[in-house]
């Protein structure tokens, strides 16, 4: 799949897209041997030879990984307030990932971890649909009525949510339990919808993202995604399936 050279190169780790257009503008980089000074080409990064001031630049390996987010922990890899980042609980050898969208500091549960750019901005973009399974705890008891509320949409500061499903899974005086599936993502959305409508979250919990449940992984812990289950991910967002993946787990 053709790409921006200058995507490319920032994605294989080496300069900033901004830095490799300069040095695209320089006739720094070949394309199969002839120099490129336009910073709009395109290249095949399994097809073509692509050099930096003579030095053949390797397509980057693409990794795919499940993390089972803890209660406390940024949805980032990096905190200028020195606060507990997803950084601490990856080891150096899963390479340079991203998560793919965020869970808030006080949720916990699934996280799907990626150098694949494309697929990840699939995976979070409303359009494709892919489904995101939550368990919620909200303290008191919840009301029957309020359950057609929340599927059809409730009105936020940026706009109506999109529809989505849910199921009471249990209700008492001091606390009831819900299920939610998603096809958004707007910053804390169940927590702001059921605040909205005079509910407290105790407690939530992304259970699944598509085909990718969190199944038995424990709290803090990392997997690498089977080649079915990228395929899964793949073919939900419409996306070939042509990949070099990481074979061993962590």
């Amino acid at each position: 799949m053709k790409q921006r050279l200058a995507k490319y190169l920032a994605h294989a780790g080496v300069a900033s897209r901004r830095r490799a257009e300069e040095w695209i503008r320089l006739g720094s980089i070949s394309v199969n041997g002839h120099i490129v000074t336009n910073v709009v080409t395109l290249v095949d990064p399994m097809a073509d030879k692509i050099e930096v001031e003579g030095k053949r630049v390797r397509p980057e390996r693409l990794t795919y990984a499940a993390f089972n987010k803890p209660r406390g922990v940024m949805t980032t890899l990096a905190d200028p307030h020195s606060r507990n980042t997803l950084s601490q609980w990856l080891p150096p050898k899963l390479g340079r990932v991203y998560p793919v969208g965020r869970l808030d500091k006080d949720s916990t549960g699934l996280l799907l971890l990626t150098n694949d750019g494309e697929l990840a901005n699939r995976l979070i973009h409303p359009r494709y649909k892919v489904p995101k399974m939550y368990r919620v705890e909200i303290k008191g008891a919840f009301r029957p009525e309020d359950e057609g509320k929340l599927e059809r949409g409730i009105v936020l500061e940026e706009g109506r949510t999109l529809p989505c499903r849910m199921k009471i899974l249990s209700v008492g005086n001091q606390r009831s339990e819900l299920e939610f599936e998603l096809m958004e993502g707007k910053k804390r959305q169940i927590r702001r919808m059921l605040e909205a409508i005079g509910y407290e979250v105790k407690f939530l919990h992304r259970i699944s993202i598509g085909p990718i449940e969190i199944g038995n992984l424990q709290e803090g812990k990392w997997r690498l995604l089977s080649p079915g289950e990228i395929h899964e991910l793949k073919k939900i967002t419409g996306l070939a399936v042509s990949v070099t993946i990481r074979e061993k787990n962590g």
